[in-house]
């Protein structure tokens, strides 16, 4: 929904300030589907409505769920034919997270990720990146559960689109919204400093992942172009600025390449780049998943890659594979549907 437009339309309409927070009630507290379920409206009103402001900014057009039930990946069209993907990852211990898109594409051109190879159409308003939650919070309501976390690691770059992405995190935020809790949401950068900078000013407290995937300078600009832009000497200074002035954890995401960054040497470099902080600095090992560029490192490389970070005192995990077999896992999305 989008909130700008409807205020508008009621202002202009003459109407009662309450209608607003009334209607936001109903989208994003009650997860109702449509106008008709605002029955505090009158029924001259709600058509009113329906003809000006769309229910809903997304259409869902193509649903997959992966074959063990723990993904669905939504193909989702906007108002004006861009496509998105959005997944819901389902964990166990009835933890449901939903990772959601902040742009059509990426301009960030990251050699392992699908979502690169689109290049960049539009960024996303902030209503069309929270609605992606509301539409997975729908369908876990009739399953009886609820969105317990948001990952801004979708398609897109989120700190390229900084005030949008941050506008969505305070209207899920919302304490008379969806109120989901801000320690509840992470929002994932290739490593805008400027966006950092800005970031560790936010009042909400909203974790911070840094897809780095190596430690070495010249192996970073090799997968990543923005490293010629924010060099790592660069982007860890920001990350040192932000850890020390709000003393929260920041996780580094490292996506395991067969013979590009998994050697003991990469390892090294990525415990030489960490040390100087192991209470707050942790570490996210990811499987590659085929986008046809790269090989996923075999598990006996992958595992000694982590002991050695753990040797070294360095908090590390690795992250769970969701969604592989419907190209909902990281660095997949953007398949055929989404090409438009």
């Amino acid at each position: 929904m989008n909130l700008q437009k409807l205020q508008t339309t009621l202002d202009e309409m003459g109407q009662a300030s309450y209608r607003l927070a009334q209607a936001k009630r109903a989208f994003y507290t009650e997860l109702s589907s449509d106008w008709d379920a605002l029955s505090v409206f009158p029924k001259a009103l709600r058509d009113k409505l329906r003809a000006e402001v769309p229910w809903d900014e997304l259409k869902i057009e193509t649903t997959l769920e992966s074959a063990d039930g723990k993904s669905v990946k939504l193909l989702l069209v906007c108002a004006d034919g861009a496509k998105i993907e959005s997944v819901l990852l389902r964990h166990e211990a009835g933890r449901n997270t939903v990772c959601v898109s902040s742009q059509v594409g990426c301009p960030m051109k990251c050699a392992f990720c699908a979502t690169g190879a689109l290049g960049f159409k539009r960024n996303l308003t902030r209503d069309e990146i929270a609605e992606q939650v509301i539409i997975f919070a729908r369908r876990l309501k009739i399953e009886g559960t609820r969105v317990t976390n948001v990952v801004f690691m979708g398609m897109g770059e989120p700190f390229a689109n900084y005030d949008e992405t941050l506008g969505a995190a305070r209207i899920l935020n919302d304490h008379e919204g969806f109120d989901l809790g801000a320690r509840h949401m992470t929002i994932s950068t290739c490593g805008l400093v400027p966006g950092i900078k800005k970031f560790s000013h936010e009042p909400l407290q909203i974790n911070l992942a840094i897809s780095l995937h190596s430690a070495i300078p010249e192996t970073r600009l090799q997968i990543m172009p923005v490293e010629k832009a924010y060099p790592l000497k660069t982007l860890m200074a920001a990350v040192d600025e932000y850890a020390d002035k709000t003393n929260r954890k920041v996780l580094f995401e490292y996506l395991l390449l067969d013979g590009v960054n998994d050697s003991p040497r990469d390892a090294q470099a990525l415990i030489n780049l960490l040390k100087h902080n192991l209470r707050l600095y942790q570490v996210n090992l990811i499987k590659y998943h085929d986008t046809g560029v790269f090989k996923a490192t075999p598990l006996e490389k992958r595992q000694a890659f982590m002991d050695k970070l753990k040797q070294a005192g360095i908090l590390v995990t690795f992250r769970v594979s969701f969604g592989e077999d419907i190209n909902a896992a990281c660095g997949q999305l953007a398949g055929e549907g989404a090409r438009g």
